[in-house]
């Protein structure tokens, strides 16, 4: 699984940030996080390519979502037939249809907006859900958790082959699929040489928000949570009033749930070329595993177990 920051800016776009979106690149899938302007320049510019599956929308503020008309009129240019879903927020749809609309046309291929609330299953797919997570922010707001299932277990083919006598083949597949095979004789369950399920991994993307104990939740154990880290403790008051998080903050609440990475981003054009200010306050309470997202950066997310 790879991430790469397309958008790290708050409200208002610098020279060095684009407004917010994130590319989730899992088993070839494509999982775009909200779609600001300039999106699809920055796709281009950092070569995440343009096949689309599912854009996840947090909020109808336009720092999040007016990206949105000119990417679906390029994929029409490019001929793409394959449907493309929008997901976002509960009471949302005519704005996200009035937005796309602007132009005039509609995509010539399918185009499917759905409507979600907190604790929704946004996404079933195979091996992974996506789930919405309650947010607070100024308006009707969502984050996004990925959440994989749990992998089978590791099969123990020296315990398979020296000690049962099984010979690499079929039986090995049957095994680690959970099946018991006969062999010599006698009965030989999956237990006795596949290990207990692996956990999948978890990546949590929370959108414009206060720091809230849904989002904590959501993000225990996380492999990665990309939280708003829009202001420094000199703005706490504006954080809170303006429905932002500080760095602090987020990393309070990310060393409370336990997750293994914090990636700030939504950065305030005030910290412009001093984001080392967020960053230090962000790891004084998360620890080193903090950094703050940049344009054009990726990153990939490996298994729990991969060392």
């Amino acid at each position: 699984m790879r991430v790469t920051f397309l958008g790290t800016s708050g409200a208002v776009p610098t020279t060095e940030r684009n407004p917010s979106a994130v590319m989730v690149r899992r088993e070839g899938e494509r999982l775009l996080f909200d779609c600001g302007e300039g999106t699809q320049r920055q796709m281009m510019h950092f070569g995440t390519g343009f096949d689309v599956a599912h854009i996840f929308v947090s909020h109808m503020h336009g720092d999040h979502v007016l990206g949105i008309p000119g990417l679906l009129q390029t994929m029409d240019f490019n001929e793409r037939e394959e449907p493309l879903a929008i997901h976002a927020p509960h009471g949302t749809r005519s704005q996200l249809e009035a937005l796309i609309g602007a132009t005039g046309d509609r995509p010539s291929y399918p185009l499917r907006i759905t409507q979600n609330g907190p604790g929704d299953v946004v996404l079933d797919a195979n091996e992974y859900e996506v789930q919405a997570i309650e947010t607070e922010h100024r308006t009707q707001s969502l984050g996004y958790a990925l959440v994989e299932d749990d992998r089978k277990g590791r099969f123990d083919r020296e315990t398979a082959e020296n000690e049962l006598g099984i010979e690499p083949g079929p039986k090995y597949s049957k095994l680690h699929a959970g099946e018991a095979v006969e062999h010599d004789g006698r009965t030989i369950q999956p237990e006795e040489v596949v290990g207990p399920p692996r956990p999948g991994r978890t990546v949590v993307y929370t959108g414009d928000t206060r720091p809230v104990e849904a989002v904590r939740r959501a993000s225990e154990d996380a492999d990665l949570l990309i939280h708003d880290g829009t202001f420094g403790d000199d703005r706490a008051a504006r954080a809170r009033r303006t429905g932002h998080s500080t760095a602090r903050e987020a990393g309070s609440l990310a060393a409370e749930a336990g997750a293994k990475r914090l990636a700030l981003t939504h950065i305030s054009t005030r910290y412009a070329g001093r984001s080392d200010q967020l960053l230090e306050e962000a790891r004084e309470a998360f620890g080193e595993a903090a950094f703050v997202a940049a344009d054009g950066q990726s990153i990939d997310v490996p298994y729990p177990d991969d060392g």
